[in-house]
């Protein structure tokens, strides 16, 4: 069942409806063409003329999840021993030259495997940081673009770069580097041929060097002079551990939130993975600047990376969103499970009164949408575009409960029962509805064997 343009969809009296804005939505809601265009409170039925009813009464609803930060080519390269329990230098070191044996049919399957995953699991739109390039696998973006419309997520795919390799002090190796010129030019071709800056958009382009310690100040000022021409987002990773800190000390004389303000980043164009080592002065500076910082509890807990200091961001004016990280820094893609795991730690970090359930789930839908500057997304409310996550309660792990909406988030709810994207069903009965998963399965197979056996 999906509606026409001009066909009503009512989704009626679900278990519950958490709408991220405290409207009344108790009855259901109801969807023409794309977005959604009428709540129905408690006791109350539709205003407007129905053609199609769905049936919510054992579902939970919530605005569909987003997805701020990710690297869906990792996927392939989960559980590797070689970077097993090592911090997050080491790791990169050992993963590095596996990553630069990747070609398209890889990028292509793992950007399949990981959405898939993604959109299982309630998250609608998803953020991709693709940094690594090569001789064998110059259009990755490219391939991307093409992988995601077979799932029928919304995505914003960032052009990555790493200019700063081995030989000019920096960590990756030459071999996954590209120069300023090739970059930029990549980065502006990209966003005039695929960016959709609309409301409707599907795929929106952003430019991402990946960290300072692995692109040179020139490229970092010239792609912020390219994002405004261009009217992009700017998204790199930053603070996410004392290393990284400490490389900027030494190589640029300046730390992390200095050199972002050196080199014309602290502004509200630009969102940041992590944000865990940043001093109250640096916060406070984040803050007035409007920056984004993506939390990424689970990559930080594996890495040992540290803890986002979340609420002290949010206090001081900086927008808060989550994000899954890399397969092979999370061994997962899973954003409703992300949910929980940034509960759980907010609350080790602050006191279990001071994070709440609803708290974790504000920052994977409005914040998130903050982050992406994505406003038509994140809540249940008229005019907002109808990407919703149903999710049932019929498992043993959700028997007892005395509040749907946090049993979802407690008792570790892990998939959708139904996704919807811009008004059509994605996911129906917990399985992909435009593609086969055991096909996408099958082929992301053959390439992770692929790649690690190029080691």
């Amino acid at each position: 069942m999906h509606t026409a343009n001009n066909q009503t969809l009512w989704i009626k009296q679900p278990l519950a409806c958490w709408t991220g804005n405290d409207q009344d939505a108790s009855n259901g809601l109801v969807i023409q063409g794309d977005t959604i265009i009428e709540l129905v409170a408690k006791g109350q039925s539709p205003i407007v003329q129905i053609d199609q009813v769905f049936d919510a009464s054992q579902q939970v609803i919530l605005p569909g999840l987003i997805n701020c930060h990710h690297h869906f080519y990792q996927t392939l390269t989960r559980a590797i021993p070689s970077a097993l329990n090592q911090e997050l230098f080491p790791w990169l070191k050992s993963l590095y030259p596996i990553w630069a044996n990747l070609d398209d049919e890889a990028i292509y399957a793992s950007t399949q495997l990981a959405l898939a995953e993604l959109m299982l699991s309630g998250c609608t739109t998803a953020a991709d940081h693709h940094y690594v390039f090569s001789h064998i696998m110059p259009h990755a973006i490219d391939v991307q673009v093409e992988a995601a419309k077979t799932i029928g997520g919304r995505v914003t795919l960032t052009r990555g770069s790493m200019s700063l390799g081995e030989s000019a002090g920096g960590l990756p190796p030459d071999s996954v580097t590209q120069s300023d010129h090739t970059i930029l030019s990549e980065s502006d071709r990209l966003a005039s041929q695929y960016h959709d800056a609309s409301a409707e958009s599907m795929c929106q382009i952003a430019l991402a060097p990946c960290s300072p310690f692995s692109v040179t100040p020139d490229l970092m000022r010239e792609t912020a002079k390219l994002a405004k021409q261009k009217d992009l987002l700017l998204h790199t990773h930053l603070g996410e551990t004392e290393d990284e800190n400490d490389f900027c000390v030494q190589q640029f004389g300046m730390r992390p939130v200095e050199y972002l303000a050196d080199v014309g980043w602290l502004n509200q164009r630009t969102w940041l993975a992590h944000g865990i080592h940043f001093d109250p002065e640096e916060i406070k500076t984040l803050g007035h600047a409007c920056v984004g910082v993506c939390h990424c509890p689970t990559s930080n807990m594996l890495l040992a990376s540290g803890t986002c200091k979340t609420l002290e961001l949010h206090q001081a004016g900086a927008r808060v969103g989550l994000g899954v990280d890399g397969s092979a820094s999370n061994d997962g893609s899973n954003m409703v499970q992300e949910v929980r795991q940034a509960m759980l730690l907010q609350k080790l970090h602050y006191g279990s009164a001071k994070f709440t359930h609803i708290d974790a789930l504000k920052m994977a839908t409005q914040g998130s949408a903050s982050l992406l500057h994505r406003p038509e997304l994140g809540e249940i409310a008229v005019g907002k575009k109808a990407d919703l996550a149903l999710f049932g309660l019929d498992e043993a792990r959700f028997s007892g409960n005395g509040d749907p909406v946090a049993a979802l988030v407690l008792c570790g709810a892990h998939q959708a029962e139904h996704v919807m994207v811009a008004g059509q069903w994605t996911v129906k009965n917990a399985e992909l509805v435009n593609v086969d998963l055991q096909d996408i399965m099958a082929k992301h197979k053959i390439a992770a064997d692929r790649l690690n056996k190029r080691m």
